[in-house]
């Protein structure tokens, strides 16, 4: 009789796993208009059974989360790899500028994300990139892939799997 393929999971989302930032992001050349969302996270791991029939422990797995949210939390989340826009970073802050439209922001209120864009899709891919070695690294973890969804308002989300 073939075995049968097993997948376990286990996954955290929104609650308090949530930020507010701003962001424009561009599109086909475009730049939207400087806006904010209230972001909700989604985590999921999939691995194998821990000698204590865990996956992982759901709080751990949450202070992750959180950590990130509070990172991004309140900010303007720059995307210094734009090649769209104008980014100039100064002694005291950053200024962008797409087309005549400029913005100077303090150096408190950016979160500088090595992505070209801030949409979800690259949002939620810079979060996994964040949240995958710190997973690879726990000892006596048996992890196969990470999932991370970024809900930008409810019914839009962009989402990103890596495996471990």
């Amino acid at each position: 009789m073939p075995r049968m393929s097993v997948t376990r999971r286990v996954s955290v989302e929104r609650n308090r796993l949530r930020f507010a930032a701003a962001h424009m992001a561009t599109f086909r050349g475009t730049c939207e208009p400087l806006h904010g969302h209230n972001y909700d996270i989604f985590l999921e791991i999939e691995g194998d059974l821990a000698e204590d029939a865990w996956v992982w422990d759901f709080g751990e797995l949450k202070r992750l989360a959180r950590e990130l949210a509070e990172a991004l939390d309140h900010k303007f989340l720059l995307q210094r790899e734009s090649r769209h826009l104008r980014i100039t970073e100064l002694d005291d802050g950053w200024e962008i500028g797409f087309e005549e439209r400029v913005y100077r922001f303090p150096k408190s209120d950016v979160a500088v994300l090595p992505i070209d864009n801030t949409t979800v899709e690259r949002l939620s891919e810079w979060m996994a990139g964040q949240l995958a070695p710190v997973l690879r690294s726990i000892e006596g973890g048996k992890f196969r892939r990470l999932t991370v969804g970024l809900e930008e308002m409810p019914g839009q989300a962009g989402w990103y799997t890596v495996d471990l």
